[in-house]
């Protein structure tokens, strides 16, 4: 009797042991996270900064978690591609996205899309934000922007070309041509970089850069008149004004975050932001920010969850006044 109570004894604790690992296995296994590779999309075109960006910050990851961190290009559809791709994912820690945050405070309000903006995401943190800025070639005669006002005043469809529609570097533009009254035309590409070898080739008048424009200023191949996405001057580049100060309004900068599927679970999430912020805070992915003129602007999960639902409103407001929406 007593050898079949000490086994009905044995048989219930490992019976509740069982349990209790199959209803919460995450913050038992979450320890040992990652034990496979990782990928990470990216929602723009191999080349564009975007791509760098990422590709520089998986290499720091995966030396720190010791496991390959692989960067697949998604792009199209301004960042939803990628988005919708992630939104459809299992939230386990192993598919990443390295996207413009557009694709919760803008994109929804443009695209039909297949998922919803606060409620398909893990937003771990944002580690740049795009400063852009309108270029012509360096042989132009056009020297500054008021020329180039002046120019376009005397040239109406001039053409124009920007990683994508509805992009920050398409807004920049469009709320720049607006204030002027110019007639100019906008040419989207599936990046910066596809936008360049357009531009290089003369395929279009000027370009919204977006931050991969920078070598080609500091080569004198391109000569940049304006900069939008920009409180304040750039100090690399003192003497390019910032659109305020020719007297046209600005919209709320849009950043690059590291997302996942929404569902992520906190001991993994916290994981890859404390893993993402400390390679993004080193030296070696500061200088890769620094060739791309792109600035350090760090956000953690929280902030840019609060942040997504004013900046949606602000957009909602702003696309209904310049007819994009009804």
């Amino acid at each position: 009797m007593r050898t079949m109570k000490v086994f009905l004894a044995m048989f219930t604790a490992v019976g509740l042991t069982l349990v209790c690992l199959i209803s919460f296995p995450l913050p038992v296994w979450a320890q040992d996270y990652p034990t496979k590779p990782i990928t990470l999309y990216c929602s723009y075109v191999a080349g564009a900064t975007t791509d760098i960006t990422a590709r520089a910050l998986a290499s720091g990851v995966e030396k720190l978690l010791r496991v390959p961190v692989m960067v697949e290009n998604k792009p199209g559809g301004n960042s939803t591609v990628c988005a919708s791709l992630i939104a459809s994912k299992k939230p386990d820690g192993y598919t990443l996205a390295a996207m413009a945050a557009g694709v919760v405070n803008q994109m929804p309000l443009l695209y039909k899309i297949p998922y919803d903006p606060f409620n398909s995401f893990t937003q771990i943190m944002q580690y740049s934000r795009w400063i852009g800025g309108v270029c012509v070639l360096s042989e132009s005669p056009i020297k500054t922007i008021q020329d180039f006002i002046t120019y376009s005043k005397a040239h109406p469809g001039m053409t124009y070309g920007s990683p994508g529609m509805y992009s920050q570097q398409h807004l920049g533009v469009f709320m720049f041509g607006e204030c002027k009254g110019l007639q100019i035309k906008h040419i989207p590409y599936k990046g910066g970089a596809e936008a360049i070898t357009a531009f290089l080739g003369k395929h279009t008048d000027f370009i919204a850069g977006s931050g991969s424009h920078i070598p080609y200023v500091r080569q004198r191949a391109f000569r940049m008149l304006v900069i939008y996405n920009a409180t304040k001057r750039d100090p690399n580049f003192p003497d390019i004004p910032i659109l305020s100060e020719i007297g046209c309004e600005d919209y709320p900068a849009d950043g690059i975050m590291v997302a996942g599927p929404k569902g992520l679970p906190d001991p993994i999430r916290k994981k890859l932001h404390d893993v993402f912020k400390k390679v993004a805070e080193g030296p070696e992915f500061q200088k890769v920010l620094e060739q791309v003129n792109m600035p350090y602007d760090y956000k953690d999960g929280t902030e840019l969850d609060k942040e997504a639902r004013v900046k949606y409103e602000w957009f909602k407001a702003f696309y209904k006044k310049v007819g994009l929406l009804k």
